[in-house]
């Protein structure tokens, strides 16, 4: 019989305590959050929302579509101030104080006819222990110590790059990985040194214009067939790139209106979920057999616009072009059901088979995982106008409505 010494239990112990801490601490950090799936492994939401869900907090300030985002009790978030400079703000999560504030300029008028969607900040932060990472809408990258605000370097990417400034601004989220950061800009996907922003590849070189520069998703890791890989999609493709050293795996054609591929790639497994503006849905399935190759599973009608959906065991939820909440089946893609308009944007969170959806309005929807229609368990109004993804955290929700960051708390 094997025997554990005092000291080897007691190691055993603190590691277990060490690792369930790592479970419970994770932080709503970037896009779409800890695993940029819009899933949150906390603590379970209460049955309903209204009563449960109070207001903490908020603050005033200028338009973001910048979704918030949590580290070690500070929630990060941006604005556009008098359409000429751009500000960067630490709050404390419980009690509103504001930490430190970060500004520098920045601005730029989209064209005309999608002026309706505001030429402000877009992209979400990513943060790392000792890194924030903000995409400003002149697609230049800045780094700041997320303890203080203090800038650590910063990367304009039209002059670093000879990169064509993107015609809608900076809009893919950063991600952080180890000790890099990857983004796609208004030329290339490229990977940096997360300490001091030089470039250490580039790759998917785009050209400018309105129809095919500049990103409009954000990329993800996923591991497929074996093989770690950034999903990058770009206006007109969707492409697996080594993380280590750029190079292109695969690469799948993605027709779309005006190159608007906007959804972050989805990943269900090993395959890969993306529908297109004015396009179509698709699944893919990505093999090594010596060579990569791309299979599509399916493909169908359904068209998505600017929300990445979510997905429960079998089933995608996908706010679609046509501005209505669709369950998809993931095996075929057959519509299972579809919603009564909801507006032009939602953003989704995922806990169980139970998810948050917010919509433009300001209208939160608790709603119960359903294959055979549409099951609200509560609603209530939080925003007037929001098209900033939803953040969590164990306690919080935080609403970024377009005049002000509100906090709320689950009730005791």
């Amino acid at each position: 019989m094997n025997r554990c010494s005092p000291a080897s239990l007691l190691g055993f112990a603190l590691l277990a305590v060490s690792l369930t801490f790592q479970a419970v601490a994770e932080d709503w950090n970037q896009w779409r959050g800890p695993s940029r799936d819009s899933v949150w492994e906390g603590p379970e939401w209460p049955e309903k929302l209204e009563g449960e869900l109070e207001l903490l907090w908020e603050k005033p300030l200028g338009p973001s579509y910048s979704g918030p985002i949590v580290q070690n009790g500070l929630v990060f978030t941006t604005e556009t101030v008098d359409k000429r400079e751009e500000v960067v703000s630490a709050f404390d999560v419980n009690s509103g104080e504001n930490v430190w504030r970060k500004t520098w300029e920045g601005s730029m008028t989209v064209p005309f006819f999608a002026s309706a969607n505001g030429s402000w900040i877009r992209a979400t932060p990513a943060v790392s222990k000792d890194a924030l990472v903000i995409e400003g809408i002149l697609d230049v990258l800045v780094c700041l110590d997320p303890a203080t605000g203090e800038e650590k370097w910063r990367v304009d990417f039209a002059k670093s790059l000879n990169a064509p400034r993107p015609s809608f601004g900076g809009v893919c989220s950063p991600i952080i990985d180890g000790d890099s950061v990857y983004i796609q800009t208004g030329g290339p996907t490229v990977k940096l040194s997360l300490s001091d922003g030089s470039v250490i590849w580039k790759t998917l070189e785009e050209g400018g214009g309105m129809m095919s520069g500049g990103a409009f998703s954000s990329p993800v890791f996923a591991t497929i067939d074996g093989k770690r890989q950034l999903l990058v999609q770009t206006r007109t493709e969707l492409c697996g790139v080594d993380p280590e050293n750029g190079d292109v795996l695969w690469r799948q054609p993605i027709q779309a209106f005006r190159g608007m591929n906007i959804l972050t790639p989805t990943i269900i497994g090993e395959r890969i979920f993306t529908a297109a503006h004015t396009g179509r849905s698709h699944l893919f399935e990505v093999k090594n057999d010596g060579n990569w190759a791309v299979k599509e599973l399916w493909n169908e009608k359904t068209q998505g616009y600017m929300s990445s959906p979510i997905v429960i065991e079998d089933t995608i939820y996908l706010h679609a072009k046509n501005q209505r909440l669709v369950a998809m089946d993931v095996n075929d893609g057959s519509m299972l059901w579809s919603s009564r308009p909801m507006g032009k944007y939602q953003s989704m969170v995922r806990q169980g088979k139970r998810f948050l959806i917010l919509d433009e309005r300001g209208e939160l929807m608790l709603m119960r995982h359903n294959r055979e229609e549409m099951e609200v368990i509560d609603k209530i109004k939080v925003a007037n106008d929001s098209w900033a993804h939803l953040a969590v955290t164990d306690e919080h929700v935080i609403v970024r409505d377009l005049e002000a960051l509100k906090v709320f708390r689950f009730g005791e």
